[in-house]
């Protein structure tokens, strides 16, 4: 299995520190954000791993990861030229991903959980990872049977969980041809919940619930939220 970082978007919800600057080299408590999606796939074991970035910053990440060398991973990075969405971003992936399943994950998405496991195991289809959360309306919420994702509603008003779909993926390589029938959305974006939503049509689509804590950090409250959970994790007064 190969590893995606998705790192691009315009950051526009933290304004002004991502004037100059991406958020995903914004600092989360003692280490720039990036790290800790690129941790969080060399914990588990991947190798292979490709970082998705804007064209406004690639010199920058390459100047701090380098060729990934320092977290044991070969690295490499490929630029979306315009902000046109996640599943967008993913298509851009396929020469990488050579035929092989692929770990997706948001560049502002943190997480406690080792995914070793869920990597091993997995074959086919597709898998989520769900977090239960007391706010279920600022997020993709999914209705689940066990291990089989039903349906997910995006920002509901009267949620049927309060399980939130977390940013971190499992695809099979038919994800590529999924994306190809995209149509953008009324915002113009190619729709990560649109790929999701054609593996629970047919029945392919899997789940699981994170045991540690997860956050995003795309905005000033969750930014904040992040480094305090990375700090209270190493009990740090």
């Amino acid at each position: 299995m190969k590893g995606v970082i998705l790192a691009g978007g315009l950051g526009t919800r933290l304004l002004p520190l991502t004037k100059i600057t991406t958020k995903h080299l914004l600092p989360v408590y003692d280490k720039p954000m990036i790290y800790y999606p690129l941790e969080t796939l060399a914990k588990a074991g991947i190798k292979e791993i490709i970082i998705v970035t804007g064209p406004e910053n690639p010199g920058d990440f390459i100047k701090l990861l380098g060729n990934g060398e320092e977290f044991n991973v070969n690295l490499t990075y490929r630029l979306q030229k315009n902000a046109l969405g996640i599943a967008h971003a993913l298509s851009l992936v396929e020469d990488f991903a050579d035929g092989n399943n692929i770990a997706v994950i948001l560049g502002d998405n943190i997480f406690e959980d080792n995914f070793k496991e869920y990597i091993n195991k997995f074959k086919d289809g597709a898998h989520l990872f769900l977090k239960e959360v007391p706010d279920p309306q600022r997020f993709g919420v999914a209705e689940f049977n066990k291990d089989e994702v039903i349906s997910i509603e995006e920002k509901p008003i009267n949620p049927k969980t309060k399980h939130a779909v977390t940013g971190f993926y499992l695809y099979d390589n038919k994800v590529f041809d999924i994306i190809k029938t995209l149509k953008p959305s009324a915002r113009n974006e190619l729709e990560i919940t649109d790929v999701n939503n054609q593996y629970i049509e047919k029945q392919e689509m899997k789940c699981s619930i994170l045991k540690g804590y997860w956050t995003d950090a795309g905005t000033f409250e969750s930014l904040h939220r992040a480094s305090n959970l990375i700090k209270n994790s190493r009990n740090i007064k």
